[in-house]
């Protein structure tokens, strides 16, 4: 049996699939990053919260961990150097997996967007990315650069634009609204964001409250329509291939699918398939 990963930066979605390609068992971590994580943090995460769900899914249907012969993980901080990182956990934790493919979450989104056809495939989640992909492999790539200084249209880049706007964008008659909903003031966004590890999943979490108000405050609306229209201007532009579809994987695309419609309209493409995550 193969065991497949895709890995944001909050949340690895796991499911084991069997020799006739059927998905046999879904399970779920938080999000591993070789690139952020010591090895360590790793280990634990894959020993502890991972291996008990996958022993567990594997005793109700009469087998062991042991069937699991292949693996295939794509994840956010998956570069050249942390590959081989990666590739020697899992084989540490799954010993005897024959086959141990570690590859980048853009490759792993391409493949689940495009599979053999040319095209443009994004990621909206946690974070941001793109590429141009040939069928086979990405041919292009911007350098999302992080949420400080890029990450355009991201979940912490849409978190952190509505927090600046909401307390100095001339929006205080809302900022009640938020701390009441929130149970959050200034002060603890301040502690979460400059003192807290992971600073990037709390402002991503912040779009749930964006979700919620977007339909009836303009502004909120506006906000993120803005931040996908700069996610087309700095990354996807670069490309020169209006002639392909832009295909969107990632929860922000997903849940902010008439925002990001929107943008693509005012910047000039068109929106192919959008998932939530690449393992359906």
């Amino acid at each position: 049996m193969k065991l497949i990963a895709d890995s944001g930066s909050t949340k690895t979605d796991w499911c084991v699939v069997n020799n006739e390609n059927r998905v046999v068992a879904r399970f779920a971590t938080q999000g591993i990053n070789p690139f952020h994580m010591t090895e360590e943090t790793i280990r634990c995460i894959l020993k502890d919260e991972l291996l008990p769900q996958v022993i567990s899914a594997f005793v109700s249907f009469s087998s062991d961990s042991s069937s699991i012969t292949e693996i295939e993980f794509y994840g956010a901080g998956c570069t050249v150097a942390k590959i081989p990182v990666m590739q020697s956990l899992l084989s540490e934790v799954f010993p005897l997996a024959e086959s141990v493919i570690v590859g980048s979450d853009m490759l792993g989104a391409a493949k689940a967007l495009l599979g053999d056809k040319e095209g443009i495939a994004c990621i909206l989640g946690t974070g941001a990315n793109s590429c141009l992909y040939d069928g086979e492999k990405i041919v292009s790539n911007v350098s999302p650069m992080g949420y400080i200084l890029g990450d355009e249209g991201s979940g912490a880049v849409i978190g952190k634009t509505f927090i600046n706007q909401l307390y100095k964008g001339g929006h205080s008659d809302f900022v009640s609204v938020f701390e009441k909903e929130t149970g959050l003031t200034q002060a603890d966004i301040i502690q979460k964001v400059y003192r807290e590890p992971l600073p990037n999943r709390f402002l991503a979490s912040l779009t749930k409250f964006v979700d919620a108000h977007i339909a009836e405050e303009s502004w909120i609306e506006e906000l993120v329509v803005d931040c996908f229209r700069e996610f087309f201007r700095k990354n996807v532009k670069h490309y020169n291939r209006k002639d392909l579809s832009v295909c969107f994987v990632g929860s922000i695309a997903f849940y902010f699918k008439t925002q990001l419609e929107k943008a693509a309209e005012q910047e000039g493409y068109l929106l192919g398939k959008i998932l939530k995550n690449p393992l359906g």
